[in-house]
C-alpha cells in the first residue's frame, strides 16, 4: 500500500519547476508513495486576530496536510529564503493547537533555476519546522538540491537528467524505508 503524501508546493507559479518535479515524482513513484500536491496560493495571511477562527481557505489547507500519512515539501528560493506564502502557509500549521505536522514523517526537495538548487531556502526551512509547534520528523541526510532545473525537465515535465533521476529515486527509496521504521516505532 502506497504512502499517503501530501507535497505542500511552495510557489504559486502556474510554471512552478516544483509543481513540475511533483507531478514527476506522483507518477515515478505512484506505487510506493500517493502524491497529493497542496497548493498554497489561496491560503490567507495568518494573523492571531483570526487564529481562532480561521477563513476556509486556511482550514481546508490544514485539513488537507492533516490528511496525510506524510509530507513533502517542495521549495523554491526566493532571495536566498523560501517564499513568503510557504512561510504563511506552514505559520497556519503550527497554530490552533491542533499540530498538524508534529510527528509526521517528512522530507524536502527543492529546485531552481540557479546552480545551488535552493539550498539556503532549504536550510531556513528546516530551521523553521525545528520549531516545537511544527517539528515533522524529518528524513535526515538527503537533501534534494536540483539545480538548474530548467535544463533538466522537459515540455512533458519528465524529468530527464539521468545522475538526477537516480538520485531522486535513492532519496525516495530512503524515505520509504525512514516511515516504515518511524510507523514500527511508534507500535512499540
Amino acid at each position: 500500500m502506497a504512502i499517503k503524501v501530501k507535497a505542500i508546493i511552495g510557489s504559486t507559479s502556474s510554471a512552478s519547476f516544483n509543481l513540475k518535479l511533483v507531478e514527476f515524482m506522483k507518477n515515478r513513484y505512484a506505487d510506493q508513495l500517493d502524491i497529493t500536491p497542496v497548493r498554497i496560493n489561496d491560503v490567507e495571511m495568518y494573523s492571531i486576530d483570526i487564529e481562532n477562527n480561521p477563513p476556509e481557505n486556511a482550514k481546508k489547507f490544514k485539513e488537507d496536510v492533516k490528511d496525510s500519512d506524510a509530507v513533502l515539501f517542495a521549495v523554491p528560493e526566493y532571495n536566498f529564503s523560501i517564499p513568503g506564502s510557504m512561510k504563511n502557509a506552514i505559520d497556519w500549521l503550527s497554530r490552533g493547537g491542533d499540530f498538524v505536522i508534529k510527528g509526521k514523517p517528512a522530507f524536502i526537495i527543492g529546485s531552481s533555476v540557479g546552480v545551488l538548487g535552493s539550498v539556503r531556502a532549504q536550510i531556513h526551512l528546516r530551521e523553521i519546522l525545528s520549531n516545537p509547534g511544527l517539528a515533522p520528523s524529518l528524513l535526515p541526510g538527503n537533501e534534494v538540491y536540483i539545480g538548474s532545473v530548467h535544463e533538466k525537465i522537459n515540455e512533458a515535465g519528465e524529468l530527464t537528467d539521468q545522475r538526477t533521476v537516480a538520485f531522486l529515486d535513492s532519496v525516495v527509496k530512503n524515505f520509504v524505508e525512514f516511515y516504515n521504521k518511524t510507523k514500527q516505532l511508534e507500535l512499540v
